[in-house]
């Protein structure tokens, strides 16, 4: 036996040949299409996806002590990582603007206005980013609280070890309040409802390698739940989702933004999230024990300017105390203006 076939003669050499011939142009083949594969898929998440699509992801839900009659809908953006050549000034606006289209009572911004990523090719100042986005208009207005990287990006406020930091400064010079570990009551056809804001939970980086403690928040959520004063339902704005398993089901919907869903997510799995807890909390509506828990995939990129199988989102939720099934109404393309990624 030679090649794995039998030896049978002059008239089975030519077979051989052919089986290997076979075989090789196969190989190559195979290798030549995986090469295309993997070349396209990566043309895909580093442009298509992250830089040209754009869905609206829509949540029902009824909390368990939500009011009734009280009908709240809710837009959420998150993640916004500013910067070249994936979200310019221009794409942030073009997208606050379908947000406004979408006719919500409320708008919240979850955090990370910033892209500290290093294959930004530019840069966008957080005044910038700031007055792209005062052109999101609700009516009962919009409302904001700060991610990680807004703490991280500020040099200053690293050194001394608090704020405000220079993001909070641009949002709220454009007329956008920023909520840490704060909490405002408001009302939609008589029935109030307390919007609460965390502050981040991982604010500071640890000073130096050899200290092994990780990273400090500034987040104070029993101090922040202190302030609410009746017994109105609350919705908590928490950037990072891990606060989750310590909030107490008095508060009927907790929002967080962070994981950006993975960045990659493949068939509801996604192989590396940003949470202590990985993909429990990785993206979506979560239900554990009668509370809510919606997680946005976000706008921006971190660490690698890459996504698939989670693109930029605008999420939109709908609260009321009728009965509703948990998952997600199917998400739609917004419009093409504010998916297109601009020049760097």
């Amino acid at each position: 036996m030679k090649d794995g076939l039998p030896h049978t003669g002059g008239r089975t050499a030519g077979i051989r040949r052919a089986v290997r011939g076979i075989s090789r142009r196969r190989f190559l083949k195979a290798v030549g299409l995986s090469g295309a594969g993997m070349v396209g898929l990566s043309g895909y998440g580093l442009a298509v996806e992250p830089g040209y699509r754009l869905n609206v992801t829509r949540y029902r839900v009824s909390p368990k002590s939500w009011t009734p009659g009280l009908n709240l809908s809710v837009g959420v953006i998150a993640d916004v990582h500013a910067g070249g050549p994936l979200m310019p000034a221009e794409r942030i606006r073009a997208i606050a603007e379908s947000t406004n289209a979408l006719n919500t009572d409320i708008i919240v911004l979850l955090g990370d206005f910033a892209a500290s990523h290093k294959f930004k090719t530019r840069s966008v100042a957080p005044e910038e980013w700031a007055e792209a986005l005062s052109v999101l208009k609700a009516p009962l207005g919009v409302h904001a609280i700060l991610g990680n990287h807004d703490w991280w990006d500020d040099l200053a406020a690293q050194r001394s070890r608090r704020g405000p930091v220079l993001g909070r400064r641009m949002l709220e010079r454009f007329g956008i309040p920023v909520y840490e570990n704060d909490a405002v009551r408001l009302e939609k056809d008589g029935h109030g409802f307390w919007l609460a804001g965390l502050g981040d939970q991982l604010a500071f980086k640890r000073r130096h390698r050899r200290y092994r403690q990780g990273r400090k928040g500034v987040d104070d959520l029993p101090g922040t739940l202190a302030k609410i004063t009746d017994e109105a339902p609350v919705i908590l704005l928490a950037h990072e989702p891990d606060i989750f398993p310590q909030v107490p089901e008095r508060v009927a919907l907790t929002l967080s933004g962070h994981t950006h869903g993975g960045q990659v997510r493949l068939f509801g799995y996604s192989p590396q999230v940003p949470s202590r807890f990985g993909n429990r909390f990785a993206y979506g509506h979560i239900v554990e024990d009668n509370r809510h828990l919606i997680v946005s995939g976000g706008l921006g990129c971190s660490i690698l300017p890459v996504r698939i199988g989670v693109p930029p989102e605008v999420v939109m939720v709908d609260i009321s105390s009728a009965p509703h099934v948990a998952a997600p109404v199917a998400a739609h393309t917004a419009a093409p203006a504010a998916a297109h990624a601009g020049a760097a």
